[in-house]
């Protein structure tokens, strides 16, 4: 792909991209752009490059997420999946209509399978992809946190 063919489809995703980034920095706005333009710089610069085969909005959410991390990691705010395994938020705010502050409640892997499926329009084989897991790892990951979204939205309903 020429620099050209990269710069478009940068521009074509560039709303995406950001958004993407927001997510996997903890919904950090200025860490997402500094995330998103060392992200364009390792694409231009030909240090990520797109294999033959591969989706390209794939492709760049993949470089976007590890990223993310490296960035996290950096700064000291990334915490492993050992530590997050499986949280159960029940203490609900009678408020939590927000859809986003329900997501954001999910396990980190259940968050981000739930905002690329949802948000990004991804199916869940390029899900699995861009997060480098097996499809059955994140189809139960989609399942859970599906069913804890569900049991959520039913007991705010009820509440009030």
């Amino acid at each position: 792909m020429n620099r050209t063919q990269l710069e478009t489809l940068l521009r074509q995703h560039h709303r995406e991209a950001y958004l993407w980034a927001r997510q996997c920095c903890g919904f950090d706005g200025e860490l997402a752009k500094d995330v998103v333009q060392q992200v364009y710089l390792k694409v231009l610069e030909g240090k990520a490059k797109l294999k033959d085969g591969q989706f390209p909005k794939t492709w760049l959410f993949s470089i976007i997420r590890f990223t993310a991390i490296d960035e996290l990691r950096k700064a000291g705010k990334w915490s492993s999946l050992e530590s997050e395994a499986e949280l159960v938020w029940e203490d609900a705010e009678a408020e939590e209509d927000n859809y986003e502050r329900l997501v954001r409640r999910l396990p980190k892997m259940q968050q981000e399978v739930m905002l690329m499926v949802f948000y990004h329009d991804m199916t869940l084989d390029q899900t699995a992809e861009v997060m480098q897991l097996h499809i059955g790892t994140v189809r139960t990951h989609y399942d859970r946190g599906k069913k804890r979204l569900k049991e959520w939205i039913e007991k705010t309903r009820v509440e009030k």
